[in-house]
């Protein structure tokens, strides 16, 4: 190969390949899915959550939850007001939700469920605005139950029946059991949905420690925290962004201290903010990116202005240059005059 033949293979154009779009071929935003696990009452910091998203604009196409996880969720999907959900939780008081007062004896659901439905204003999955999952478990069976549709205070009192606590939530063909049984952060179900980005929310990561205690009911909650840590694995693999609320210094039993658990997750998410936008695909402009805007504008404007009086001065001077090249062809016009005089003069004179 010549050395001309070589230099022109260097400098040579690369082949392009125009990529053709197809027929029927739909382009579509990525949908966004919202995964909230469960965690007892320390539910209530998902109203902090939820306010951090409506702050920043963050907005979800699919929602899935888990025991606490699904009323929360379902309060979201149907719109309920930030401030219309911090004054439920405060006025929620443990003998709303509770039938027995003898520690062995499990509590009936009914009561759960009223209070479902006066939280969501008596709404069915129809009435959400938003696609919302209910995950559940079948203690006939053992399987997962994914519900969408149907009685939806009767599918969230199910998802919130812990064994022991409550009777399992008869519900069509099901005996149902808190979903954290089988999918504690149901982030493979919002994406099952639909959802392209899956963000889950933990406010329990500290789950799964056990007990010296050789009580019984002590021994079976220790047994059910690690369960429940098990099944939170799946949530963690198949979600983007995984935001842990730690809120182990409050009892996910107690209905305590509801203002410092909605602040906490509040502040957690909002710490956060950044890596889930970015994960989300979104941007916040920090202050340094804010100042750069201010000045590009301020030096904008200056330019403009500096174009603007420049084009007047053109004006001027161009006018003004008229004005000479005008005052200039008169001036010679009339001395063209005076010539023709003098000329016309010299003849007279020597006809005479």
């Amino acid at each position: 190969m010549s050395f001309k033949s070589w230099l022109r293979n260097i400098f040579k154009r690369p082949v392009t390949r125009k990529i053709e779009r197809q027929e029927n071929q739909v382009f579509h935003p990525l949908k966004l899915g919202l995964a909230l696990s469960g965690g007892g009452t320390r539910g209530v910091a998902y109203i902090g959550v939820f306010r951090a998203f409506r702050e920043m604009g963050v907005k979800f196409d699919y929602v899935a939850g888990t025991s606490v996880g699904s009323l929360m969720g379902a309060a979201y999907c149907a719109k309920i007001p930030i401030e219309e959900m911090e004054n439920k939780a405060r006025s929620l008081r443990a003998k709303d939700i509770l039938t027995s007062k003898i520690s062995f004896v499990p509590n009936k659901t009914e009561k759960l469920e009223s209070v479902v439905r006066q939280v969501l204003g008596g709404k069915n999955f129809a009435d959400l605005e938003i696609p919302f999952t209910a995950v559940a478990v079948d203690i006939i069976t053992g399987n997962e139950v994914d519900i969408s549709d149907g009685d939806l205070a009767k599918a969230i009192s199910g998802s919130c029946a812990v064994p022991g606590i409550f009777n399992p939530v008869e519900f069509e063909k099901y005996n149902l059991y808190d979903g954290g049984l089988r999918n504690n952060i149901p982030a493979d179900v919002v994406r099952d949905m639909g959802a392209d980005i899956v963000l889950a929310i933990d406010i329990n990561p500290t789950r799964g420690y056990g007990t010296t205690s050789t009580k019984y009911m002590e021994l079976m909650k220790a047994a059910l925290r690690i369960l429940m840590k098990s099944n939170s694995v799946n949530g963690y693999v198949y979600s983007d962004y995984v935001l842990k609320v730690n809120l182990s210094q409050y009892d996910q039993r107690k209905l305590e201290d509801v203002d410092e658990m909605i602040k906490q997750g509040y502040e957690a998410t909002m710490a956060e903010m950044p890596n889930i936008l970015k994960v989300l695909g979104m941007r916040v402009p920090d202050e340094n990116i804010k100042e750069t805007i201010r000045r590009l504008k301020t030096m904008q404007k200056r330019a403009k202005q500096i174009a603007k009086e420049k084009h007047i001065k053109m004006k001027e001077d161009k006018d003004v240059l008229g004005q000479v090249q005008r005052s200039e062809k008169k001036g010679e016009a009339d001395a063209t005059s005076i010539g023709q005089c003098e000329q016309n003069c010299t003849e007279g004179d020597e006809t005479v």
